[in-house]
């Protein structure tokens, strides 16, 4: 082949195709199989045609760095959800030869949407999320064109714009669940505790109550709630009493976005001469050990921690096999709990 100005008949003649099908290829005309017009578009590389000769050929391709990255802003501790998700994701992951390396997103990072030091993307074959519900540093990782599931997600995720799987637990029906339950049990004035803006899983219990008390004609009233933002629920002990004696009446019953929530309020009542479940009923959300050591035991619902770790693993392991395959968004079963703090109800 003389070594002048290449042109689409030596790609052709180099490859055995004729000169239509080599120009069909190039110009990403429709209807020509992939593995043709990868061929001739690496045989453009190779010869250095046009604008395909500033295009370097990669003989090797390039190797999997095996390791699966795992971010978030708080290590789960032991009595987290967290724990157990991450125990299944990790032996799911492990048995595919994947090593998991976890890094923790400080607050002045999610700020200055800058990734932590020691997380290299360029030896990641694929991201993890778990509690990371700040939108903008959300979408910062989904532009790293890395395979990537959120574990939970922040509220205002728009799924049709967002490029990654994301895993939830069931909230909103089994929210729903329960709050019929308590009004069919004669509750019938009932108030929601948490921020249900703080993440995806919190904004689905608050439409499951919310839906529950439409469907029985119930009006919410919003004084008989706590809405404060979710870092404020971690301020000083006398917050929540605060929060209690400012109503002016309290509800017969309160529905709480989890167990740490819920714990925490059950102890600001009984501070407050409260009885539970005589004067009012309180339910949570996780099934946390905490739930079934304060007294009275507290009805929440159960979440498979450790299902949802492997199926988090399985959709993120299918995304880095089958990058282009449509996005997930996935709820993994959960079941109310009926405990001693709600009498009365089935």
């Amino acid at each position: 082949m003389a070594r002048g100005k290449v042109t689409i008949q030596d790609i052709a003649d180099a490859l055995g195709i004729s000169r239509n099908t080599a120009s069909k290829a190039l110009n990403g005309t429709e209807g020509l199989p992939e593995e043709t017009r990868s061929k001739v578009i690496k045989k453009a590389i190779e010869l250095k045609y046009k604008q395909f000769s500033l295009i370097e050929p990669d003989p090797v391709p390039p190797k999997s760095s095996r390791n699966i990255a795992l971010l978030t802003e708080n290590l789960p501790n032991t009595s987290h959800f967290g724990s157990a998700l991450i125990s299944g994701l990790e032996k799911r992951i492990s048995a595919e030869g994947y090593n998991l390396s976890i890094h923790i997103i400080r607050e002045i990072d999610q700020k200055a949407l800058t990734l932590p030091n020691n997380f290299d993307v360029a030896n990641v074959d694929g991201i993890i999320c778990i509690e990371l519900f700040n939108l903008a540093y959300s979408q910062l990782i989904t532009s790293l064109a890395v395979p990537t599931i959120f574990i939970d997600c922040s509220a205002h995720i728009c799924y049709p714009d967002f490029r990654a799987d994301i895993l939830l637990m069931e909230n909103e029906h089994s929210t729903y669940q329960l709050t019929s339950k308590l009004i069919e049990g004669g509750y019938t004035t009932l108030g929601f505790i948490g921020d249900y803006n703080h993440c995806r899983s919190f904004n689905e219990r608050w439409t499951g109550f919310n839906r529950a008390l439409h469907e029985a004609g119930i009006r919410l009233n919003p004084d008989q709630c706590v809405l404060d933002k979710d870092d404020t629920f971690f301020a000083g002990p006398g917050w929540a009493e605060e929060k209690l004696t400012g109503m002016a009446e309290l509800p017969s019953a309160f529905v709480c976005a989890n167990d740490y929530i819920a714990v925490n309020f059950m102890k600001s009542l009984k501070n407050l001469g409260y009885s539970i479940p005589g004067q009012l009923v309180v339910c949570g959300f996780d099934n946390s050990p905490e739930s079934s050591i304060i007294e009275p035991h507290l009805t929440t619902v159960h979440i498979y921690s450790i299902e949802m770790g492997v199926k988090a693993a399985e959709m993120l392991l299918s995304r880095i096999q089958t990058p282009e395959q449509p996005f997930q968004v996935s709820h993994i079963y959960t079941a109310p709990i009926i405990r001693e703090s709600t009498p009365g109800i089935i």
